[in-house]
C-alpha cells in the first residue's frame, strides 16, 4: 500500500520547511529511515528518512520549493524492487496519516522568524494594543511571537499590516517594512500590498557577473543580523589574555580526556570560564522584554559552528551544570552533528549568550552581532605567540583577544569591563581543581 512522505514539523512553532534536495529520486529503492530528502527551516537543516521501505514512486515538492508542515512531499509505493508508477501518487485533499503524526490546525502552525527567541518574546503579548472588535485576537494567532515582540517595541497595532504569509500571516519582513516606512495605524483593508523595492544594484553591458538566489539559511541569517543591528546599539570592549596556563593544562590533559571519549579544545575553556562569568553578573545573561529586565535563571550556552553554506548555533542546556569534562563532550557532539545536519529544532533553540570564533579562521579578534534576543556575545580571536611583559621580562606566550559585544541599553562598558577581567583572571589562572 502506498505511504505518503509529508513536509515534518522540525519544532513546535514551525510552520513550512523547503526542499533543498531529493537525495533519492524517482525509481529508486529506499529503506526505512535511510535518507529520503534535505530541508531548511529557520530552525535548522536536516535530512529527513523514509516512513517506510519501498519504491520512490511519485515527487511532489521540487527542490528549493517551501510547503507547509504535513504537506504530501512524497510517495513511497509498494516492496522493494516494485516498479516506479508515479501515476500510483495519491492525490487526495485529507490529511496524511503517517508516523509523523496528524495534520496541523492552522492555529498550530506560528511561523517563527528568527532562529532565536520564540520562548523569551511569548510574554511580549501584553504590550500589544488590542483591536475592540476582536481582530487583533485573530491576528495574534497569525503571527510569530517575535513579530509580536517587535511590535510592542515600536507600539505598532498588528491589525493594521496586512499578512503577506500564510493565511494572511504577519511575517517578520512585513513587520520591519512597516516600521521602515513610517505607516500610521490603518485598518489593514486600507492598505495597499507593500511592494519590493526594485533591484539597487545595476549591471552594464558585458559586465562579467554571476546572480545566484540566497539559500534558504543564508535568507534566515541575513534578516536575523539585520534585526540585531536594527534593535541593539552595539558596543564593544577587547581584551587581551594570556592562555599560557590554559595551553599548559591542555597539553597535560588532553590524553586523558580522549580517553574519556571528548577532544580538550580551548574553546572547551572558554565555554568553562564563560558559563563561570555568566552566573557572576547575571545582567549578561539577560533579555530585555519592552521597559523589563528578563533575569535568565539558566545558563544556554550556544556555540556557533560555521557551516559550508552559513552558520548554525547549537545550544548546550544547563551548561553551568557541567565541568570541563561536559562541555568538551556537548562540544564536540553538537558541532559534529551540526556540519553532519543531525541536529534536532530544540538543539538551536533557547540560548541565553552565545560564543562565536572567527579566531579558528586566522581573525585577531572579530566584532560580532548580537544572537537576539540575548544582549552579549563573546567573540574569540585567534589564538597565537607572541612576545608579553611578565613581571618585567619579555617572554613568548600564547595570546588571544576576547571580544565582548554588548546591547548598551542593557549593560555598561563599566559592567563589561568587570565581566572580561573575570575571564581573563580565570584564564590566566586556571586552577585544576575547576576541571
Amino acid at each position: 500500500m502506498p505511504t505518503n512522505v509529508v513536509m515534518p514539523q522540525m519544532g513546535e512553532s514551525i510552520a513550512e520547511g523547503t526542499i533543498v534536495r531529493w537525495i533519492k529520486k524517482i525509481g529508486d529503492e529506499v529503506d526505512r529511515d535511510e535518507p529520503l530528502f534535505e530541508i531548511s527551516t529557520d530552525k535548522v537543516d536536516a535530512e529527513i528518512p523514509s516512513p517506510a521501505a519501498g519504491v520512490l514512486t511519485a515527487i511532489k515538492a521540487k527542490e528549493g520549493e517551501t510547503v507547509p508542515v504535513n504537506s504530501i512531499v512524497a510517495v513511497i509505493g509498494g516492496a522493494l524492487g516494485a516498479a516506479a508508477d508515479p501515476e500510483a501518487a495519491v492525490d487526495s485533499d485529507e490529511p496524511a496519516a503517517t508516523a509523523h503524526g496528524p495534520a496541523e490546525t492552522e492555529q498550530q502552525t506560528d511561523l517563527p522568524e528568527a532562529a532565536a527567541g520564540e520562548r523569551e518574546a511569548a510574554t511580549s503579548r501584553r504590550g500589544v494594543p488590542e483591536a475592540e472588535t476582536g481582530t487583533d485576537d485573530l491576528r495574534r494567532q497569525k503571527s510569530s511571537p517575535l513579530v509580536r515582540r517587535i511590535a510592542q517595541e515600536h507600539q505598532v497595532d498588528l491589525a493594521a499590516i496586512h499578512g503577506s504569509g500564510i493565511g494572511g500571516r504577519v511575517t517578520k519582513q512585513d513587520i520591519l517594512d512597516y516600521i521602515e516606512r513610517g505607516g500610521p495605524a490603518v485598518p489593514a483593508a486600507a492598505q495597499a500590498p507593500a511592494k519590493r523595492p526594485a533591484p539597487g544594484i545595476t549591471f552594464k553591458a558585458g559586465e562579467r557577473t554571476s546572480v545566484v538566489p540566497m539559500t534558504v539559511m543564508r535568507k534566515k541569517i541575513a534578516e536575523h543580523m539585520v534585526l540585531s543591528a536594527r534593535t541593539s546599539p552595539h558596543v564593544y570592549s577587547v581584551y587581551e589574555v594570556n592562555f599560557g596556563r590554559v595551553h599548559s593544562l591542555r597539553e597535560s590533559r588532553k590524553t586523558a580526556f580522549e580517553a574519556a571519549g571528548a577532544k580538550l579544545t580551548f574553546t572547551a575553556f572558554i565555554a568553562k570560564v564563560t558559563v563561570d562569568a555568566l552566573r557572576q553578573f547575571p545582567v549578561v545573561n539577560a533579555s530585555i522584554d519592552g521597559e523589563n529586565i528578563v533575569y535568565r535563571k539558566d545558563i544556554n550556552l550556544g556555540i556557533a559552528v560555521a557551516l559550508d553554506n552559513g552558520l548554525i548555533v547549537p545550544v548546550i542546556r544547563n551548561a553551568d551544570e557541567k565541568n570541563l569534562l561536559g562541555l568538551s563532550r556537548a562540544i564536540n557532539d553538537l558541532s559534529g552533528r551540526a556540519r553532519s545536519k543531525k541536529l534536532n529544532p530544540e538543539e538551536v533553540q533557547a540560548g541565553t549568550f552565545t560564543i562565536t570564533n572567527p579566531g579558528v579562521f586566522g581573525a585577531l579578534y572579530g566584532l560580532p552581532l548580537i544572537n537576539q534576543p540575548q544582549v552579549a556575545i563573546l567573540g574569540v580571536g585567534s589564538i597565537d605567540k607572541r612576545a608579553v611583559v611578565i613581571d618585567d621580562a619579555i617572554a613568548i606566550r600564547p595570546v588571544c583577544h576576547l571580544t565582548l559585544g554588548y546591547d548598551h541599553r542593557l549593560i555598561d562598558g563599566a559592567e563589561a569591563g568587570r565581566f572580561l577581567t573575570f575571564m581573563k583572571e580565570r584564564l590566566e589562572h586556571f586552577e585544576e581543581a575547576w576541571l
